[in-house]
Order: C-alpha cells, then structure tokens, then sequence
C-alpha cells in the first residue's frame, strides 16, 4: 500500500512516517499543498492522509479539488482543528474521516486499516491463494495452520502478488508499489525482494511458486503435487 502524507510539521510529518513504515507501508511525505498536488499527479495512491494546515492553502480546498476531479481515494484528515463544525466541514468536503492532534500512532495505523478495508480495491478481508492465506487486517500469513514470518515489506509483496494470482504481475507495477519519492526501487532490488521472499515461503508446503516471466515480470501460480 502507499500512502501520500501532506502534513507541514516536520517531527509530526518524520513520527508518522516511521509508524507507517513500520507497518509495511510506503509513504510519500510532502509539507505544502502544492508538492501534495504534485504527487498526485504523478503517482496513484491507496490513502491520502491530509493537514488542513498547510502553509500555502487550506488543506479543504485541496479536498474539494480532488472530489470535484472525481478521486475515489480515501482521505484522512489530520488536523488541530477539533470543532465539531470544522470537522463536520472537513467531512461535508469529501473526507472519509477525521482524526483530531495530537492523536496516538495506533489510533492512526487502526483507522488506516479500516479505510483501507472499505476500499473497493482493497475490501477483501482475506486473502486465499492455493495453501496460503493472508489475514489482512491483522497481517499474518498463514500456511495449513501454521503462520510464516515474513518483514512488512515481504508480506507487502506476498499480497500484491496473492491479489493477481495466476496472473503476471509486470516487474514495473512491483517497482511502483515500493518505491517512494527519492528512493525509487531498481530491477534488482525487485529481484532481491522476490528471492529473500520465495526462500522463506520454500520451507512451508504452499503448493504454489512465484514464477518468472522473462522480460515482463512475476505470477504466483499454483502447484499441484
């Protein structure tokens, strides 16, 4: 998942950035509302968490903008503005939620999960390909019982292909989905990423391989023994 972050104080915009990486997921942090707008543009985003108080515009216009351009994409708001006027203007607006400063790490990262569940994209609570299963709420990967360790990132990875199983997913998509502004992911860090993942998944009969698609990419498929 990727997230864009338009937050102007900078040890806020730096405590959940670290939160939300920690949780496997990418983020993109940005402190105007211009530089918001430029991400935008150029990247697609799963979940925009938003500032109102943005020192070059009300982060309520940007709002407005993006529904009036018809983005689908769940916005949270974060802001010191705890009114219940202001955040019913914030919701009237287009947000799909409001989380008043200061605010705890875990309140974040839970509403996070909730948004994200009700996204169409992202709706199914779990995943099921072969013999794995995904939980993804709570993140466990589970094979015939048993749950497989696996780093944010590898399980980032593990959804993305489980989502397009028996499909191939292009080499350039996977790229996109882990990089972030100014830490772009190269060729071989994709191919890093899948190997570190397939050895961990070869102890446990998953009855599925990650499959190389020459010059295109990556599919999950399935194995019968």
């Amino acid at each position: 998942m990727r997230i864009l972050l338009v937050e102007d104080s900078a040890r806020l915009r730096g405590l959940v950035c670290e939160a939300l990486r920690n949780e496997g997921w990418r983020v993109d942090a940005f402190a105007t509302a211009q530089d918001g707008r430029t991400g935008l543009r150029e990247a697609e985003y799963d979940l925009l968490l938003l500032d109102l108080g943005l020192p070059d515009e009300d982060g309520l216009d940007v709002l407005r903008s993006l529904r009036e351009a018809g983005s689908q994409t769940p916005v949270l708001v974060l802001t010191a503005r705890g009114a219940i006027d202001e955040r019913i203007a914030g919701l009237d607006a287009g947000a799909d939620d409001y989380l008043a400063k200061p605010f705890h790490n875990g309140e974040l990262t839970a509403r996070i999960r909730a948004l994200i569940r009700r996204s169409p994209v992202t709706s199914m609570p779990i995943l099921e390909f072969a013999a794995l299963r995904f939980e993804v709420a709570s993140r466990q990967v589970i094979c015939e019982g048993t749950e497989i360790v696996l780093a944010p990132s590898e399980k980032g990875l593990l959804e993305l292909l489980m989502r397009n199983g028996g499909r191939v997913v292009p080499k350039s998509k996977i790229e996109h989905a882990f990089s972030e502004f100014g830490d772009e992911r190269s060729s071989n860090a994709v191919e890093l990423a899948v190997s570190r993942l397939r050895k961990k998944l070869d102890g446990h009969d998953t009855q599925s391989s990650i499959e190389t698609i020459r010059g295109v990419g990556y599919m999950m498929r399935e194995v019968h023994n």
